[in-house]
């Protein structure tokens, strides 16, 4: 089954790419895009079989999403983002998966994870309120996933949750207007004073010693991963595969380019494009190489029912953010060496560009605060789990 959503996957990409300037204009992924790739299976790779998903390897679900991203950055974006949400829903108590699944196993799920708006305690739950930021694919979607503080009644904060919201309790805010990932549709999330019983949260430190109350029902080893292994990957996957469009989109114009300023020389006979060319493709293979032996490595360990060491946990950490700052780096050499045609609207290289410095700037592509945790681990220094 994962390999026919694979060959649909590729069987959509011309379309996906003859679409990239409509999913720009619209602000958001046409309808048609994710009816599309809904209908690959895609969205249910990462979902439990018992809800009619596949359980899949992530590493195929990563391979997906940067196909999608290499046609197009926005849809490759929001498709990684909806399409992981499914295994953290995995891990929610059983209640919520019902709530999600029960009736139609085709619900999607947007998030915004940054803490910014105030849980209270209650009584069987929370009170939820407040408003979140850069909520890709929220128009897609039925049902957000919200990062909340959880204060006690003297204000203390005492944990740290995702909340599981329905689309009837939150609105949302037409506020995506930017230079690049413009077809995210990353809007804001407001939430007014509302009730989240308790089996519709998830605290991170459950998550962070990769437990959940779901992984009753749900056993597969799929579901015993790192949180935050999984969910920053899912940020860098796009982001190669942008870098792989770039790549294949540059090769092709270079064999066709007769630099006039240079008496009519053929671009690819210069030398040093060819060497920017080997120097771009190696930083992009390294980035994808290191990302998913890393995540092999975690699947391995799980498989032997022992635990993963926080060495491993921070290392991918390491490479993930370096994997997009390789991929970014890649870009920029290919942008720099393909000549003025590649600043013309409509271009996949200029769009990559925009499109991967925006993703660039998403949390999880922190590379000072992963790279430290790395190092302060590796001399000795506790760090704190939740970060990781």
């Amino acid at each position: 089954m994962t390999q026919a959503v694979l060959d649909g996957v590729r069987d959509l990409l011309p379309t996906l790419r003859e679409r990239a300037d409509e999913t720009e204009r619209l602000r958001q992924v046409p309808e048609a895009s994710v009816k599309e790739l809904e209908e690959t299976g895609f969205f249910r790779l990462l979902q439990p079989k018992r809800f009619d998903g596949l359980e899949a390897d992530p590493i195929d679900f990563y391979t997906a999403v940067a196909l999608i991203a290499s046609a197009c950055g926005s849809t490759g974006w929001i498709s990684s983002v909806l399409g992981v949400h499914p295994w953290q829903v995995g891990l929610f108590h059983d209640d919520a998966q019902q709530a999600v699944w029960g009736a139609d196993t085709s619900t999607r799920l947007s998030s915004s994870y940054a803490p910014t708006g105030k849980a209270t305690i209650a009584e069987g739950g929370y009170t939820l309120e407040g408003r979140w930021s850069f909520s890709s694919g929220s128009a897609h979607a039925s049902w957000v996933l919200l990062g909340g503080l959880v204060s006690n009644e003297e204000g203390q904060i005492v944990d740290f949750k995702t909340f599981m919201v329905p689309r009837e309790k939150y609105e949302i805010v037409d506020v995506w207007n930017v230079v690049g990932l413009a077809g995210t549709g990353s809007n804001d999330i407001v939430v007014a004073p509302t009730f989240i019983p308790n089996e519709f949260t998830l605290s991170m430190g459950d998550t962070g010693r990769c437990f959940g109350p779901g992984q009753e029902q749900n056993t597969s080893d799929l579901y015993k991963l790192p949180f935050h292994s999984l969910f920053t990957t899912t940020i860098t996957a796009p982001i190669v595969g942008m870098a792989r469009g770039a790549y294949a989109e540059h090769v092709e114009q270079q064999q066709a380019r007769v630099r006039a300023a240079y008496l009519g020389e053929k671009a690819s006979s210069d030398p040093f494009a060819a060497v920017r060319i080997a120097r771009a493709s190696s930083e992009i293979d390294a980035a994808w190489e290191l990302c998913m032996a890393n995540i092999r490595q975690e699947q391995a360990l799980v498989a032997k029912g022992e635990k993963i060491p926080i060495p491993l946990r921070l290392k991918v950490r390491r490479d993930q953010v370096l994997g997009t700052q390789r991929a970014i780096d890649a870009i920029d050499v290919l942008f720099e060496s393909s000549g003025g045609r590649a600043l013309a609207n409509g271009t996949y290289l200029q769009r990559a560009w925009r499109d991967a410095h925006a993703g660039r700037v998403h949390a999880a592509n922190d590379p000072e605060r992963a790279l430290q945790m790395f190092g302060m681990s590796e001399f000795g220094h506790k760090v704190d789990p939740g970060m990781y």
